[in-house]
């Protein structure tokens, strides 16, 4: 969307001042009030100042994560804008919470090593954003250093796009300018997401991706719009308005779409051509359902097709599915515009001599390891074990052979091959022996890069890596020792697969030092780190259900809804990322309720609920979320949820399950209730009568337009009811036999047990049946004028079934 001039970056104009602390910074004086005043003098060059507190439009620049040179790395550059100075504290969690959740997504999870984090806190006089529609009311003249506003937010409450102010784009390429640039990032390996102090969903993608700080959604809106931003894919939902249809993609002289996810080819066509994402067609989709082609997509709802039914793209909350996820991996591995895996290595512009020591230096995914193979003359080098370095002295050569090696990254995230063996995946490098060896110069002992050792611990499937200096004429041996022990290093590499490993559970201490086997006992370097493997867990906080089902899986009931909260937890410090997973659709991140305070549960209802014109918590057709025009068939029955939680390093917990039954109707509010013992028979002859755990001694009778609710408990002489206007029986015994004949409104029984006969005829069905739910009846069930369902529990029936009951 703005598209910010190519920056620069570092110390302000003329200031050559030592810096302290983990930042570097720049101060911009901004001493009128007025609103005008205050944006022009945010765009003016002042001199830096010595004030002792940060003045309004200042800067600091906190690196966060750094994998490597700015030059070899895909820069994300974070900036917050309308956070006060009282608010830094709030901003650096808002982006700790955006980070986490973004490492916890693929493919940043597996290609977070590529990526260097840099932090740039702005201090803004005024707290929040321009026309955020959710302020009461919105406010037109709140100006803030990069002027970020929601685009027609003071008139429209739907309004979504926070987008900069053109002096907000002159200051953010002066941010980046004074800040990053000397760091080696430009706007080929830079990605900018600005970050709004707010709590209303928002963002928009382009050049500078932005997005809301504290609302709920606003970690998933950020790698919603790298997506757009990093990966240049199309948004995949079905309207431009909310609330209205897009119609269709077109209607005269449709061509193909450009977009690598969007299609109008049919999946025969697909495969015939070998076009768009035939090789994933009929995969497991990793947001849900299977890879395939579903109707909708770049704003239009019909006549144009996308790979799954809901990803990242479509609906926030969701992973990327494998179309686009193999998009973002090519985006990512090549450093956005520089389309190049970073690779390192000796210089190739000059001949190496015959017993030299060649090398590379290459990127490091966090589970898996790049192949690296060399070759003399095209002919392969056998038993490089995937070495980085190539001892020539160990090898035949004579001048002017040539001398290749090759990095690829094996990933299953890619299967198509102008990809993998593109220069975002592919590299080379080569050289030419010459005739005389190169004379050694002194090189320290020293590691030079390694996966991070401070912030944060690594998580128990990580690859660890050190790179190390490189003498001419041989290679440093690296020592790994995990929890003082050393592990076996056969071939000398540099990195350690802890997973292969298969560690025991728990806190673990891992070291790598590089020692010059020429000198044993000479210099040496090393670094630590701490490995967590423990996983982090969630527990889930339910609704009371009207009655719960024995089994191994916690199973409750419900009428009509339930909420859930998740309380993902962890030992270590950090962000922790709930997700859930309802019906094995694909996992969804927990982030709450939307607009609404932190902490209010999810709601699940049988046709979800509609939130600003998009629907939340579908349990019916089309998956958890949804437009609001698209016809959803209600998801009454009984669902499976799991839960899991993603630690700050990465470790995915095992995930925990529930069933949830949701039935149609409600239970009447009670004008009676019984508990404890009762003797004798008893009458409910107007009203709502509660039997709570009570215990009956006789017969329970209910006349016309009388209600019953059994709630646990014992009724040894049955039941009879004639023209009741609702029967509930949950999780009750009953001895004697049941007759229910008319009723006007609800029959419901769930987990419950019959020993007599169970008779239900003529009564009101509804348009979903009578509801008999995982029941043990042991007599006769007979069915008469009534539909039953079991809504996806089984009964025990032991008896005879007749009726409607003889298809249960």
């Amino acid at each position: 969307m703005i598209d910010a001039d190519h920056w620069l970056a570092g110390q302000a104009p003329g200031d050559d001042r030592p810096r302290s602390g983990p930042g570097r910074s720049i101060r911009r004086p901004l001493a009128i009030l007025g609103s005008l005043a205050l944006a022009a003098a945010m765009l003016a060059v002042a001199q830096p100042t010595q004030a002792a507190d940060p003045e309004v439009g200042s800067a600091r620049l906190v690196p966060l994560q750094v994998t490597g040179p700015a030059s070899e790395r895909l820069n994300l550059v974070l900036l917050g804008d309308g956070y006060t100075a009282a608010e830094l504290g709030k901003f650096h969690a808002d982006v700790d919470r955006h980070m986490n959740v973004q490492w916890s997504i693929e493919p940043y999870r597996s290609y977070r090593n590529y990526f260097n984090v840099y932090v740039i806190e702005i201090v803004s006089g005024e707290s929040g954003i321009r026309c955020d529609p959710d302020d009461d009311p919105p406010n037109p003249d709140r100006i803030t250093p990069l002027g970020l506003h929601y685009a027609d937010g003071c008139t429209n409450p739907l309004a979504r796009g926070i987008t900069f102010q053109s002096y907000g784009t002159q200051a953010l390429n002066r941010y980046l300018r004074d800040l990053v640039a000397p760091l080696g990032v430009t706007a080929s390996n830079r990605q900018v997401l600005a970050i709004a102090n707010t709590d209303t969903y928002g963002g928009i993608g382009g050049t500078n991706a932005t997005t809301s700080g504290g609302a709920p959604q606003g970690p998933l809106i950020s790698p919603h719009e790298l997506g757009h931003s990093l990966g240049q894919l199309q948004d995949e939902y079905p309207y431009s308005d909310r609330p209205v249809p897009g119609g269709p993609y077109c209607t005269t002289n449709c061509t193909e779409p450009t977009s690598r996810h969007h299609t109008r080819l049919t999946e025969q066509q697909m495969t015939a051509q070998r076009a768009k994402w035939w090789r994933w067609l009929g995969e497991e989709s990793e947001s849900g359902g299977v890879i395939g082609r579903y109707e909708s997509g770049m704003y239009a709802s019909s006549d144009v097709w996308r790979p799954s039914e809901h990803s990242i793209m479509r609906w926030i909350g969701f992973h990327y599915d494998q179309v686009s996820r193999e998009i973002m991996t090519q985006r990512i591995s090549g450093r956005r515009d520089t389309n190049a895996m970073a690779l390192s290595a000796r210089p190739t512009d000059r001949p190496v001599g015959p017993t030299d020591v060649l090398w590379v230096e290459t990127q490091h995914p966090n589970y898996h390891e790049l192949d690296v193979s060399w070759t003399v003359n095209g002919v392969a080098v056998p038993d490089t074990f995937n070495s980085r370095d190539l001892d020539l002295a160990t090898l035949d050569v004579r001048p002017g052979d040539v001398v290749r090696v090759t990095v690829q990254d094996p990933t299953g995230f890619v299967r198509d091959p102008a990809i993998r063996t593109g220069p975002a995946l592919t590299q080379s490098r080569q050289w030419t022996v010459g005739a005389e060896p190169t004379a050694p110069a002194p090189v320290d002992v020293a590691i030079t890069a390694s996966t991070q050792t401070d912030g944060r611990a690594v998580g128990g499937q990580d690859v660890v890596y050190v790179e190390t200096t490189h003498p001419t004429d041989r290679v440093l041996a690296v020592t790994w020792r995990l929890d003082g022990a050393v592990v076996p290093n056969p071939h000398n590499s540099r990195n350690l697969d802890l997973g292969a490993l298969r560690l025991p559970a728990g806190s673990h201490q891992l070291t790598a030092t590089v020692t010059d086997p020429a000198d044993p006992g000479g210099d040496s370097d090393s670094r630590a780190w701490t490995v967590d493997n423990v996983e982090a867990g969630t527990t889930a906080t339910l609704s009371p259900p009207i009655t719960t089902l024995a089994g191994n899986v916690p199973h409750n009931v419900y009428f009509e809804r339930f909420t859930m909260g998740l309380d993902p937890a962890d030992d270590r410090p950090g962000f922790t990322v709930g997700e859930f997973r309802l019906d094995r659709d694909g996992w969804f991140n927990y982030f709450g309720w939307p607009d609404a305070p932190a902490g209010t549960p999810f709601l699940f209802t049988p046709t979800g609920t509609v939130i600003k014109s998009l629907v939340y918590g579908n349990l019916g057709s089309g998956g958890l979320s949804k437009a609001v025009f698209e016809e959803t068939e209600p998801g009454y029955g009984t669902h499976t949820v799991e839960h899991r939680a993603i630690d700050a390093a990465g470790n995915i917990g095992s995930a925990d399950e529930f069933r949830a039954t949701v039935l149609p109707g409600a239970s009447p509010s009670c004008t009676r209730t019984v508990s404890g013992t009762y003797a004798g028979n008893l009458v409910v002859s107007a009203g709502v009568t509660c039997l709570r755990d009570a215990r009956v001694a006789g017969l329970v009778t209910v006349r016309p337009g009388a209600s019953l609710v059994v709630s646990g408990g014992a009724i040894a002489g049955g039941v009879r009811a004639d023209r009741a206007a609702a029967v509930q029986l949950l999780g009750a015994t009953v001895s004697g036999s049941v007759q229910i004949t008319g009723a006007t409104g609800t029959v419901t029984s769930v987990g419950s047990t019959f020993s007599g006969a169970v008779r239900l005829s003529g009564n009101a069905a509804g348009e979903h049946g009578l509801a008999l739910v995982g029941n043990r009846i042991s007599g006769l069930l007979s069915c008469t004028g009534n539909p039953v369902a079991d809504f996806g529990v089984r009964n025990d029936l032991r008896g005879q079934r007749t009726g409607e009951c003889a298809a249960l």
